[in-house]
């Protein structure tokens, strides 16, 4: 099958927009939900595009009443600017939708009450969507940048933990000034169940990045982070110490001594030959 008529077959409505849809006939909102409904589509399939163009694995396209998320089968190993591409791809897409829709205003196409109200939508999602919280794409933004200051693992954990702190603070802001807000409540729900859920997998996420450092295709490393631990380590702290986008040379010091082990061997023995606890020192000690 053409992998671009294979996008719509990656797409999926969670069940809770069937129960918005039906409170939305019974309220007289249906028109408003589908608007917002195709803003959110054309935002997803801005992800989905760009990342089939660098030939990305998507594993869907889940759809929200309030949002999206476009679920990629890569794992932080791809080069940054395609990472980076692939996210502010969905931002993007609003720009496009300003654009038509001034163009469908001025061809009298739109009328000037669904004109005032798509530029509403489409502004509000864009903003909503820019924000620094997990997953949207600004919380995205936040993980690929702190990527290239630290190590996966710990970038990870630090978007989360910025994450929580800035939805706390939109609780907040929610209950003082827009308290009866119920769409934005729910909003704020659902991201504080995905940060949960983020964070109750991200020794999974962690150990799917060193698969695909491991098992998945050769990738070509610009760069090399050498990495100065001690003989005692165990080989899975080393492990947290690795980055996206960087080959590794792991020096291991010993009484005044250092040997030069490469990411591969430390790999090798925590997927193949399951010495996750042992010191790293032990690896060297077997050439």
């Amino acid at each position: 099958m053409n992998k671009w008529l294979s996008i719509f077959m990656n797409i999926h409505i969670h069940p809770l927009f069937w129960f918005i849809a039906l409170m939305a006939i019974m309220t007289a909102q249906f028109q408003m939900l589908l608007l917002l409904f195709w803003i959110v589509l054309w935002h997803e399939l801005g992800h989905v595009i760009a990342a089939h163009l660098f030939s990305w694995r998507v594993k869907r396209i889940l759809l929200l009443p309030f949002g999206g998320v476009a679920e990629m089968d890569e794992h932080g190993n791809r080069p940054f600017h395609e990472e980076l591409i692939v996210i502010l791809a969905g931002p993007f897409q609003h720009i496009v939708i300003f654009f038509i829709a001034y163009i469908a205003h001025s061809a009298n196409i739109l009328s000037d009450e669904w004109y005032k109200q798509l530029l509403e939508y489409n502004l509000s999602i864009l903003l909503i969507n820019l924000l620094p919280i997990w997953p949207l794409d600004g919380g995205k933004l936040l993980f690929l940048y702190r990527t290239m200051r630290t190590s996966f693992r710990r970038a990870h954990e630090q978007t989360l933990y910025a994450s929580s702190l800035f939805l706390i603070a939109c609780f907040i802001a929610l209950f003082i000034f827009v308290p009866l807000q119920i769409n934005l409540w729910i909003i704020g729900l659902f991201l504080a169940h995905a940060i949960w859920v983020e964070w109750k997998q991200r020794t999974y996420v962690w150990i799917r990045f060193l698969l695909e450092r491991y098992y998945g295709k050769r990738i070509e490393y610009r760069a090399l982070k050498r990495l100065v631990v001690d003989a005692n380590d165990p080989l899975f702290r080393v492990l947290l110490l690795f980055h996206r986008g960087k080959k590794h040379a792991i020096l291991v010091k010993k009484n005044q001594m250092e040997m030069e082990l490469d990411e591969n061997e430390l790999l090798y023995a925590y997927f193949h030959e399951k010495r996750t606890n042992e010191p790293i020192g032990h690896l060297i000690y077997m050439y």
